[in-house]
C-alpha cells in the first residue's frame, strides 16, 4: 500500500488570526488550539512539477471568484486571479493573512469544474 498523506499543517505568526481566516472563509471548525480536521476527496490527487521547491494546497470551492473576493475581506491576497486551464480545471491562487501560498479549484458535483 502506497504511504498515505495522514497531516498537514499551515504556519502563521498569529494562531488567532489564522483561525478567524479559515473559520471564515472555508468554515473550518478550528478549536482553540488550531485543531481541526478538513474534509478531503479521496484519493487525493497529487502532483510532482519542476519548478522551485515548494508546495501548494488546493481547497475545493463552488465559486473560485466569490471566495477570493471573502479571502481579501478577511485579510488574504489575491495571487492569481481565477483562471480557467481548458479540459482540465478552474483555479485561482492566493495567500493566507500571514503569507502562505494556497490555491482554490472550483468544484461541480463534488468533484473539480472542467472548462
Amino acid at each position: 500500500m502506497p504511504a498515505p498523506i495522514v497531516f498537514f499543517d499551515i504556519a502563521g505568526p498569529d494562531m488567532a488570526r489564522q483561525a478567524a481566516f479559515y473559520r471564515t472563509v472555508f468554515d473550518w471548525d478550528v478549536d482553540a488550539s488550531g485543531g481541526f480536521t478538513a474534509p478531503a476527496i479521496t484519493p487525493l490527487p497529487g502532483t510532482l512539477r519542476a519548478d522551485p521547491a515548494g508546495h501548494m494546497i488546493y481547497v475545493g470551492v463552488d465559486d473560485v471568484a466569490a471566495t477570493l473576493a471573502k479571502i481579501v475581506a478577511n485579510g488574504g491576497k489575491i495571487v492569481t486571479p481565477r483562471f480557467e486551464v481548458k479540459g482540465v480545471v478552474v483555479l485561482g491562487l492566493f495567500t493566507d493573512p500571514a503569507g502562505n501560498p494556497m490555491g482554490l479549484v472550483e468544484m461541480a458535483g463534488g468533484k473539480p469544474k472542467v472548462p
